[in-house]
Protein backbone atom coordinates (compact mmCIF):
# COMPACT_ATOMS: atom_id res chain seq x y z
CA UNK A 1 0.00 0.00 0.00
CA UNK A 2 1.47 3.50 -1.13
CA UNK A 3 2.54 5.45 1.90
CA UNK A 4 0.48 8.73 0.62
CA UNK A 5 -2.19 6.95 -1.72
CA UNK A 6 -4.56 10.18 -1.45
CA UNK A 7 -1.45 12.41 -2.84
CA UNK A 8 0.50 14.78 -0.38
CA UNK A 9 3.78 16.42 -0.32
CA UNK A 10 6.96 15.29 1.02
CA UNK A 11 9.39 17.57 2.89
CA UNK A 12 13.49 17.36 2.94
CA UNK A 13 15.37 19.64 5.65
CA UNK A 14 18.88 20.04 6.02
CA UNK A 15 20.52 21.80 9.18
CA UNK A 16 23.49 22.12 11.67
CA UNK A 17 23.21 20.81 14.87
CA UNK A 18 25.58 21.08 18.41
CA UNK A 19 24.29 18.99 21.07
CA UNK A 20 25.96 20.61 24.24
CA UNK A 21 25.50 17.39 25.73
CA UNK A 22 24.33 13.73 25.33
CA UNK A 23 20.95 13.20 24.09
CA UNK A 24 19.24 9.97 24.75
CA UNK A 25 16.78 9.01 22.02
CA UNK A 26 15.18 5.79 21.57
CA UNK A 27 17.22 3.49 22.97
CA UNK A 28 20.25 5.53 21.43
CA UNK A 29 22.44 8.01 22.73
CA UNK A 30 23.76 10.32 20.58
CA UNK A 31 27.16 12.36 22.05
CA UNK A 32 27.39 15.48 22.14
CA UNK A 33 29.11 17.63 19.38
CA UNK A 34 28.41 18.94 15.82
CA UNK A 35 25.88 16.78 13.50
CA UNK A 36 23.85 17.28 10.34
CA UNK A 37 21.23 16.74 10.68
CA UNK A 38 18.26 15.59 7.56
CA UNK A 39 14.60 15.25 8.04
CA UNK A 40 12.24 13.39 6.36
CA UNK A 41 8.15 14.15 6.71
CA UNK A 42 5.64 12.93 4.62
CA UNK A 43 1.89 13.18 4.71
CA UNK A 44 0.99 9.41 4.17
CA UNK A 45 -0.79 7.12 6.15
CA UNK A 46 1.45 6.46 8.96
CA UNK A 47 2.79 3.03 10.72
CA UNK A 48 0.98 1.26 13.10
CA UNK A 49 2.50 1.72 16.91
CA UNK A 50 3.26 -2.63 16.54
CA UNK A 51 4.70 -2.61 13.27
CA UNK A 52 7.32 1.13 14.16
CA UNK A 53 9.53 -1.28 16.08
CA UNK A 54 10.21 -3.61 12.83
CA UNK A 55 10.50 -1.72 10.03
CA UNK A 56 14.53 -1.57 10.43
CA UNK A 57 15.03 -5.36 10.31
CA UNK A 58 15.86 -6.92 7.15
CA UNK A 59 13.13 -8.44 5.40
CA UNK A 60 10.23 -6.81 7.37
CA UNK A 61 7.79 -5.84 5.43
CA UNK A 62 3.95 -5.15 5.38
CA UNK A 63 3.53 -5.46 1.24
CA UNK A 64 1.81 -8.97 0.19
CA UNK A 65 4.55 -11.97 -0.90
CA UNK A 66 6.11 -10.72 -4.26
CA UNK A 67 5.83 -6.82 -4.00
CA UNK A 68 8.46 -6.27 -1.61
CA UNK A 69 11.53 -7.46 0.01
CA UNK A 70 11.61 -5.68 3.59
CA UNK A 71 15.07 -4.39 2.82
CA UNK A 72 15.12 -0.85 1.92
CA UNK A 73 14.86 0.85 5.26
CA UNK A 74 17.10 -2.11 6.82
CA UNK A 75 19.60 -0.84 4.15
CA UNK A 76 19.36 2.74 4.82
CA UNK A 77 19.64 1.77 8.50
CA UNK A 78 23.16 0.20 7.43
CA UNK A 79 24.15 2.89 5.73
CA UNK A 80 23.46 5.50 8.62
CA UNK A 81 25.06 3.26 11.36
CA UNK A 82 28.61 2.40 9.34
CA UNK A 83 29.10 6.82 9.02
CA UNK A 84 28.27 6.76 12.97
CA UNK A 85 25.46 8.36 12.17
CA UNK A 86 22.16 7.60 13.85
CA UNK A 87 18.16 7.49 12.37
CA UNK A 88 15.10 7.68 13.86
CA UNK A 89 11.06 7.02 12.79
CA UNK A 90 8.14 8.93 14.54
CA UNK A 91 4.66 7.92 13.10
CA UNK A 92 1.21 8.62 13.81
CA UNK A 93 -1.27 6.83 12.05
CA UNK A 94 -3.49 9.42 9.49
CA UNK A 95 -1.53 11.51 9.95
CA UNK A 96 2.63 11.13 8.62
CA UNK A 97 5.83 9.60 8.79
CA UNK A 98 9.04 11.77 10.10
CA UNK A 99 12.37 10.40 9.75
CA UNK A 100 15.34 12.03 11.20
CA UNK A 101 18.86 11.21 10.61
CA UNK A 102 21.70 12.65 12.53
CA UNK A 103 25.36 12.57 10.96
CA UNK A 104 28.40 13.36 12.81
CA UNK A 105 29.71 16.69 11.08
CA UNK A 106 33.82 16.32 10.01
CA UNK A 107 35.89 18.92 9.18
CA UNK A 108 38.65 18.24 6.26
CA UNK A 109 41.79 17.99 8.36
CA UNK A 110 45.24 18.96 6.64
CA UNK A 111 48.05 15.87 7.24
CA UNK A 112 51.22 17.12 6.19
CA UNK A 113 52.94 14.02 3.89
CA UNK A 114 55.79 12.59 6.12
CA UNK A 115 58.95 12.27 4.64
CA UNK A 116 59.85 9.43 2.48
CA UNK A 117 62.23 7.25 4.17
CA UNK A 118 64.31 4.38 2.56
CA UNK A 119 62.35 1.35 1.94
CA UNK A 120 64.40 -1.93 3.30
CA UNK A 121 64.09 -4.67 0.99
CA UNK A 122 61.56 -7.49 1.82
CA UNK A 123 61.76 -10.57 3.38
CA UNK A 124 59.93 -13.44 1.43
CA UNK A 125 57.00 -14.11 3.75
CA UNK A 126 56.18 -17.50 4.60
CA UNK A 127 53.11 -19.48 2.71
CA UNK A 128 51.04 -19.48 5.83
CA UNK A 129 51.70 -15.48 6.37
CA UNK A 130 50.16 -14.87 2.81
CA UNK A 131 47.32 -17.34 2.84
CA UNK A 132 46.58 -15.36 6.13
CA UNK A 133 46.43 -11.74 4.73
CA UNK A 134 43.97 -13.45 1.84
CA UNK A 135 41.06 -11.99 1.81
CA UNK A 136 38.29 -14.45 0.50
CA UNK A 137 36.48 -14.80 -2.08
CA UNK A 138 32.30 -15.10 -1.94
CA UNK A 139 30.48 -15.50 -5.00
CA UNK A 140 26.76 -14.53 -4.02
CA UNK A 141 24.04 -15.94 -6.63
CA UNK A 142 20.56 -13.94 -5.98
CA UNK A 143 17.87 -13.27 -8.43
CA UNK A 144 16.40 -10.61 -6.20
CA UNK A 145 18.85 -7.16 -6.71
CA UNK A 146 17.54 -6.02 -3.22
CA UNK A 147 18.33 -9.26 -1.09
CA UNK A 148 21.37 -9.33 -3.53
CA UNK A 149 22.62 -5.89 -2.12
CA UNK A 150 22.18 -6.64 1.55
CA UNK A 151 24.10 -9.48 1.63
CA UNK A 152 26.92 -8.17 -0.91
CA UNK A 153 27.11 -4.97 1.59
CA UNK A 154 27.09 -7.04 4.24
CA UNK A 155 29.81 -9.22 4.11
CA UNK A 156 31.69 -6.66 2.14
CA UNK A 157 31.99 -4.60 5.61
CA UNK A 158 33.20 -7.40 7.24
CA UNK A 159 36.31 -7.62 4.44
CA UNK A 160 35.23 -9.84 2.20
CA UNK A 161 35.55 -9.43 -1.57
CA UNK A 162 32.18 -10.45 -3.08
CA UNK A 163 31.93 -11.57 -6.67
CA UNK A 164 27.60 -10.96 -7.66
CA UNK A 165 25.74 -13.09 -10.50
CA UNK A 166 21.90 -12.50 -10.58
CA UNK A 167 21.55 -15.88 -11.86
CA UNK A 168 23.45 -19.76 -11.75
CA UNK A 169 23.72 -19.52 -15.94
CA UNK A 170 26.09 -16.29 -14.62
CA UNK A 171 27.73 -17.48 -12.10
CA UNK A 172 28.07 -20.66 -13.80
CA UNK A 173 29.91 -18.10 -17.01
CA UNK A 174 31.91 -16.69 -14.27
CA UNK A 175 33.11 -19.65 -13.22
CA UNK A 176 34.54 -21.03 -15.95
CA UNK A 177 37.64 -18.31 -15.75
CA UNK A 178 39.73 -21.21 -13.93
CA UNK A 179 42.34 -18.14 -12.65
CA UNK A 180 39.66 -16.76 -10.52
CA UNK A 181 39.77 -18.13 -7.20
CA UNK A 182 36.01 -18.63 -5.00
CA UNK A 183 36.21 -19.88 -1.33
CA UNK A 184 32.38 -19.80 -0.98
CA UNK A 185 29.11 -20.09 -2.73
CA UNK A 186 26.39 -18.69 -1.31
CA UNK A 187 23.36 -18.83 -3.38
CA UNK A 188 19.46 -18.67 -3.71
CA UNK A 189 17.80 -21.96 -3.81
CA UNK A 190 14.75 -21.23 -5.78
CA UNK A 191 15.75 -19.07 -8.88
CA UNK A 192 14.17 -18.54 -12.67
CA UNK A 193 16.17 -21.09 -14.71
CA UNK A 194 18.72 -23.39 -13.05
CA UNK A 195 18.15 -23.59 -9.15
CA UNK A 196 20.66 -23.42 -6.71
CA UNK A 197 21.49 -27.00 -6.18
CA UNK A 198 21.26 -27.59 -9.68
CA UNK A 199 24.27 -25.05 -10.75
CA UNK A 200 26.20 -25.81 -7.27
CA UNK A 201 26.65 -29.52 -8.22
CA UNK A 202 28.07 -28.35 -11.64
CA UNK A 203 30.55 -26.09 -10.04
CA UNK A 204 32.05 -28.63 -7.18
CA UNK A 205 32.63 -30.61 -10.32
CA UNK A 206 35.55 -28.81 -11.03
CA UNK A 207 36.03 -26.88 -7.82
CA UNK A 208 35.86 -29.63 -5.15
CA UNK A 209 36.17 -28.53 -1.79
CA UNK A 210 34.38 -25.47 -1.93
CA UNK A 211 32.21 -23.81 0.59
CA UNK A 212 28.06 -23.91 0.15
CA UNK A 213 25.70 -21.82 1.45
CA UNK A 214 21.87 -22.38 0.86
CA UNK A 215 19.64 -19.43 1.58
CA UNK A 216 15.62 -20.13 1.00
CA UNK A 217 12.18 -18.60 2.20
CA UNK A 218 11.03 -21.84 1.69
CA UNK A 219 12.78 -24.40 3.94
CA UNK A 220 9.48 -27.04 3.62
CA UNK A 221 9.98 -26.81 -0.07
CA UNK A 222 13.99 -27.29 -0.43
CA UNK A 223 14.84 -30.18 1.76
CA UNK A 224 14.17 -33.46 0.22
CA UNK A 225 15.33 -37.01 0.51
CA UNK A 226 15.04 -37.60 -3.22
CA UNK A 227 18.07 -35.68 -4.24
CA UNK A 228 21.88 -36.63 -3.46
CA UNK A 229 23.24 -34.51 -0.78
CA UNK A 230 25.63 -31.63 -1.30
CA UNK A 231 28.48 -32.84 1.85
CA UNK A 232 28.87 -29.91 4.22
CA UNK A 233 26.24 -27.35 2.94
CA UNK A 234 24.60 -24.69 5.29
CA UNK A 235 21.31 -23.85 4.76
CA UNK A 236 20.19 -19.97 5.58
CA UNK A 237 16.56 -19.47 6.25
CA UNK A 238 15.48 -15.97 5.12
CA UNK A 239 14.56 -13.61 6.69
CA UNK A 240 18.12 -13.02 7.90
CA UNK A 241 20.27 -10.63 9.71
CA UNK A 242 23.34 -9.37 8.69
CA UNK A 243 24.97 -10.97 11.35
CA UNK A 244 23.65 -14.37 11.10
CA UNK A 245 24.80 -14.11 7.27
CA UNK A 246 28.07 -13.20 8.10
CA UNK A 247 28.12 -15.62 11.02
CA UNK A 248 27.55 -18.43 8.52
CA UNK A 249 30.28 -17.72 6.16
CA UNK A 250 32.98 -17.31 9.00
CA UNK A 251 31.60 -20.78 9.90
CA UNK A 252 32.13 -22.77 6.51
CA UNK A 253 35.54 -20.77 5.55
CA UNK A 254 36.67 -22.23 9.41
CA UNK A 255 35.68 -26.20 8.46
CA UNK A 256 37.56 -25.52 5.27
CA UNK A 257 40.49 -24.26 6.84
CA UNK A 258 40.27 -27.24 9.38
CA UNK A 259 39.43 -29.63 6.82
CA UNK A 260 42.58 -28.17 4.99
CA UNK A 261 45.26 -28.96 8.24
CA UNK A 262 47.26 -32.00 7.66
CA UNK A 263 46.35 -34.43 10.90
CA UNK A 264 49.74 -35.59 12.82
CA UNK A 265 50.09 -39.10 12.57
CA UNK A 266 49.79 -41.24 16.09
CA UNK A 267 51.04 -44.53 16.12
CA UNK A 268 49.38 -45.31 19.53
CA UNK A 269 46.17 -44.03 18.58
CA UNK A 270 43.34 -47.15 17.97
CA UNK A 271 41.55 -47.23 14.64
CA UNK A 272 39.10 -44.68 14.36
CA UNK A 273 35.45 -45.78 15.13
CA UNK A 274 33.38 -46.89 11.69
CA UNK A 275 30.93 -43.62 10.69
CA UNK A 276 27.26 -44.45 12.04
CA UNK A 277 25.21 -44.12 8.95
CA UNK A 278 22.62 -42.64 10.76
CA UNK A 279 24.59 -39.31 11.26
CA UNK A 280 23.69 -36.78 8.82
CA UNK A 281 26.06 -33.84 9.98
CA UNK A 282 27.19 -32.38 6.93
CA UNK A 283 25.06 -33.42 4.61
CA UNK A 284 21.85 -31.35 3.31
CA UNK A 285 19.30 -32.74 0.47
CA UNK A 286 18.22 -30.21 -1.55
CA UNK A 287 15.76 -29.69 -4.17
Amino acid sequence: MPAMRDGGEISIRTENLRLGSARAQERASLPRGDYVRVTVTDQGCGIAPEQLGKIFDPFFTTKRQGEGTGLGLSTAYGIVKQTGGHIFCDSVLGQGTTFTLYFPAQKPEHHPEPARQPVPPAEEAPLAGIEAARRHTVLLVEDEAPVRAFASRALTLRGFDVIEADCAERALDILSDDRLRIDLFVTDVVMPGMDGPTWVRAALRDRPGTGVIFMSGYTELTLSDRTSPIPGAILLPKPFSLSELVANVEKQLACQRDAALPSAPDAAAEPADAPDPRAGKGEMRLH
